[in-house]
């Protein structure tokens, strides 16, 4: 199997839970002796173990050295700032999991701090996969992640973990539960002429005349969107077919004939905004400048440019804004963000259980008792 393009971080404590699964008795003296702060049987990563994964290992464990699993995977959704990855930790934690990156910011390599990637404590605490596995200067696709999100899930299975999706791009979920179009890989030469006429012409042009060719697509899309607009006129060159059509046509979902545990974090809009704006002052003190600064012409038509905060900071390091200004613009960007997030979780994903995001913690044990 292809081995995915990034590290799987925390693999040394996931073969010792995985021994504790196999081997219960044995693996419960070691962590013992680890809570209690003695190594006395000689293996360092076993007394690494926490007491609470220990504990509920000894209570869901059967003679056979299996734990009950009534789910297959876990999706966690819900907008920006709202607690998604603290919540998918501690369940990982819980049960034994894996964490998948659902967030299409998120697999960016050079922008940690800007996207709020889960840090390096965090990656040592449980495994993820899919974050900062992409560079900005790649064209990345919501195809890309189909693909990739089927290699994790392969790669959860072979760990022996129960894989956690969380992010907030709702097609991203879609592509998990309902299946994308299966558009064919666009030719690198289709793409740069696309983008020299573009470049010739500009978005609105191109626009125009893409909905001379292709109404229906063009209908759908805004004329100061170049990235969008480029893609649907790289696919009618491509394929002959308009975009619009091929979206009618859906593939079969990541997921499929898994039993999932589903569920979006709710979260009061005054209380979200609080969070966005103490996160975003947060990233200018984490180095959020600095990376802004090495995106500095970044191609606009990239996915990559529209990493939320990315304008403002740039514009504050020119000195075009001051630092209350760009704090107010990135705050308002993200919140008008997280809202369109909160309209397609209610439109598309009205079945999903709701949870409580100002009490995550509580959010937990519940989970777990229906997963194993």
């Amino acid at each position: 199997m292809r081995r995915l393009h990034h590290r799987i971080l925390g693999a040394q404590e996931g073969d010792v839970e995985r021994a504790a699964m196999a081997q219960p008795d044995k693996i419960f003296r070691y962590a013992a002796f680890g809570h209690r702060g003695a190594d006395q049987g000689g293996d360092r990563p076993a007394a690494s173990i926490g007491y609470d994964y220990v504990q509920y290992a000894r209570e869901n464990v059967g003679h056979s050295g299996s734990m009950t699993q009534r789910v297959d995977a876990v999706l966690i959704a819900g907008p920006t700032a709202s607690g998604k990855s603290r919540l998918a930790m501690a369940l990982a934690e819980r049960i034994g999991g894996i964490v998948i990156n659902a967030d299409s910011m998120q697999v960016y390599r050079e922008a940690r701090v800007l996207t709020a990637r889960p840090s390096d404590d965090d990656t040592v605490r449980v495994p993820h996969l899919l974050y900062g596995h992409v560079s900005v200067h790649e064209p990345w696709s919501v195809g890309r992640y189909q693909n990739d999100a089927a290699n994790a899930l392969r790669e959860a299975k072979m760990l022996g973990r129960i894989p956690i999706f969380t992010g907030g791009t709702g097609l991203y979920f879609a592509v998990l539960t309902e299946g994308i179009a299966n558009i064919p890989p666009i030719a690198a030469s289709v793409r740069e002429r696309a983008r020299r006429h573009l470049d010739e012409i500009g978005v609105a042009a191109l626009h125009a005349e893409l909905g001379a060719r292709d109404p229906e697509t063009a209908s759908q899309l805004r004329a100061s969107d170049p990235q969008r607009v480029l893609r649907a006129w790289e696919v009618l060159e491509a394929t002959g077919r308009p975009l619009a059509r091929w979206q009618k046509e859906m593939g079969r979902p990541v997921l499929e004939g898994l039993k999932l545990e589903r569920c979006v974090l709710d979260i009061p809009r005054p209380e979200l905004r609080a969070r966005i704006e103490t996160r975003f002052r947060a990233m200018l003190a984490a180095g959020a400048v600095e990376e802004a600064v090495a995106l500095e012409g970044l191609d606009p038509t990239l996915p990559a440019a529209k990493i939320l905060g990315l304008r403002e900071v740039q514009a504050l390091r020119r000195g075009e804004l001051s630092e209350a200004d760009a704090i107010a613009l990135a705050v308002t960007a993200t919140r008008q963000f997280a809202k369109r997030q909160m309209t397609w979780f209610r439109n598309r994903m009205a079945d999903w259980e709701r949870l409580d995001a100002v009490t995550t913690a509580d959010n937990v044990s519940p989970i777990a008792s229906r997963i194993v």
